[in-house]
């Protein structure tokens, strides 16, 4: 069985690992990722991580999953905000030059959605969309077992999409933004500002309170709802999946809010789109499995 080495570098730690085709995690390695430290030594500490996995030499290629879209013609970052100094850095060549093993690079979201489609709840499907749910809201779509990232590196990048117009402008995203309204950050954003004598740490406690019958709680779940119910239409409309995956911290509370948002999703797409499977995440470590599975993808 062949083994590939998986990357998840992000703006805070760095995890590689070694794993087999079947997912399974042989050996793992994590360490803080330096990156304001620069790009040299987040480079330096990332292949001498590499170099600490056992018999490295007979892994068949480098996957690397990171927090910005990835432009695949050039094999660098096309946006590098959480990595600075990494927009546009030959990240493949490098790898490539130094372990001599195909290596390939794309986003997070994009390699967990890798890892559900070919070993999660996607198994065996052509089509599969994965959104996650959490502090923001990201998707990867991938057909026939590869991931599709777009000329620039942004396909996928669902954050901007424009569910709710009325909406004021938050940050570089559009006014109303999927993830503006309708993400982690969002909900609790909202609590916040419209249930004054209270203080939310994260949206579980919002679905909560709106459960237990607080009526200005469940006008922000009922909005959730809508917007989500939403981005998932204008996502069939576009793509037509067999399945949406959905992971990311949110999903905790799913029995709160997902069933409405199916029912959601049904008013507003056509009849025959109706049968689409939403599935929640299996995998406990989709970004690095993903990553790994990246060259695994590309035939290596």
């Amino acid at each position: 069985m062949k083994t590939y080495i998986g990357v998840d570098l992000g703006g805070t730690n760095v995890r590689v690992a070694k794993i087999s085709e079947d997912g399974t995690v042989l050996e793992q390695l994590k360490s803080p990722s330096y990156a304001q430290e620069g790009r040299e030594k987040v480079m330096e500490n990332l292949i001498g991580l590499i170099h600490q996995i056992p018999d490295w030499q007979s892994c068949a290629g480098i996957g690397v999953g990171v927090p910005g879209p990835c432009n695949q013609e050039t094999g660098s970052m096309s946006m590098s905000t959480n990595l600075p100094g990494f927009t546009g850095f030959p990240f493949v060549d490098t790898l490539q030059k130094e372990f001599g093993i195909p290596a390939f690079i794309d986003n997070d979201a994009n390699v967990a959605g890798l890892a559900e489609a070919l070993l999660g709840a996607g198994k065996g499907l052509p089509v599969v969309y994965y959104v996650t749910l959490s502090t923001g809201i990201g998707g990867g779509l991938v057909v026939n077992g590869m991931t599709v990232s777009g000329k620039h590196g942004y396909a996928g990048e669902i954050a901007g999409i424009v569910v709710r117009r009325e909406s004021p402008k938050y940050n570089h995203l559009a006014p109303g933004a999927v993830e503006n309204e309708a993400s982690g950050t969002a909900v609790t954003r909202k609590a916040n500002e419209r249930i004054p004598d209270m203080h939310f740490e994260h949206a579980g406690q919002v679905f909560e309170l709106a459960e237990a019958g607080n009526e200005t709680a469940r006008q922000i779940v009922a909005e959730v709802v809508q917007d989500l119910g939403q981005l998932f239409a204008t996502l069939s409309d576009v793509l037509d999946p067999d399945m949406f995956v959905i992971g990311g911290g949110m999903m905790k509370s799913a029995d709160k809010f997902m069933p409405q948002v199916i029912e959601e999703f049904n008013k507003l797409v056509q009849e025959p789109m109706r049968d689409v499977v939403f599935a929640k995440a299996e995998l406990e470590e989709p970004g690095i499995i993903g990553a790994a599975m990246l060259p695994y993808s590309h035939g290596c």
